[in-house]
């Protein structure tokens, strides 16, 4: 399965997938990385691994359509069938989104469907939680919803602050994502109304 990587930034869960794909039999190969961000350290990543990436900067687009348009016609020149969204800060449109249903993934660093958007791990403190985590999902319209495949769940350490919990949860972050993107890419991975099943489960 030919995939597509969408980075903002440093691009470690991209990391954790080049990575994952070095292991003989892997089924899935990621063919492009994009960032919006012409500096993304992500993109020096996927250099480094042989990977065709581009620079699509949002800024030079009237609007999310016309940067989402331009988006898909990169994927899908690269031949890639299936996007994986890694750390890429900007909000998709419903066309893209629909255009890629069930072909488009997301990780988060939270449980979900709890702490949705930005600033999670400072709401689970101030929350008083005694667990967070991550979860990987397929992409839906409205932010941090849609069918979960997987997740890890992170005990919450009462000597905590924001930082360190992050640093545990991204530990998780790069076991999962390469894990759903195999069950998917092996076709284990199946949407069901709005849950997905892995295996018919």
């Amino acid at each position: 399965m030919k995939v597509a990587v969408l980075i903002s930034g440093r691009g470690s869960n991209l990391q954790a997938l080049i990575d994952a794909g070095a292991a003989p039999g892997w089924p899935a190969e990621i063919v492009l990385v994009i960032s919006n961000v012409a500096g993304a350290e992500g993109l020096e990543r996927a250099g480094k691994a042989g990977i065709a990436t581009a620079v699509i900067d949002h800024k030079t687009f009237d609007g999310r359509e016309p940067f989402d348009k331009a988006m898909t016609a990169a994927i899908e020149k690269a031949g890639a069938e299936f996007v994986c969204l890694a750390g890429f800060m900007r909000l998709l449109s419903d066309p893209f989104i629909d255009h890629w249903r069930d072909r488009l993934i997301n990780i988060h660093p939270s449980l979900l469907p709890a702490f949705k958007g930005l600033g999670v791990h400072q709401r689970v403190l101030d929350a008083g939680e005694k667990a967070s985590g991550c979860t990987v999902h397929f992409v839906r319209s409205e932010m941090d919803t849609g069918p979960i495949i997987v997740q890890a769940e992170v005990p919450v350490r009462p000597d905590d602050d924001a930082k360190a919990l992050a640093a545990r949860v991204l530990e998780q972050e790069h076991k999962i994502y390469p894990r759903a993107l195999r069950l998917i890419a092996e076709d284990r991975v199946t949407v069901e109304g709005e849950r997905a099943l892995i295996d018919g489960q």
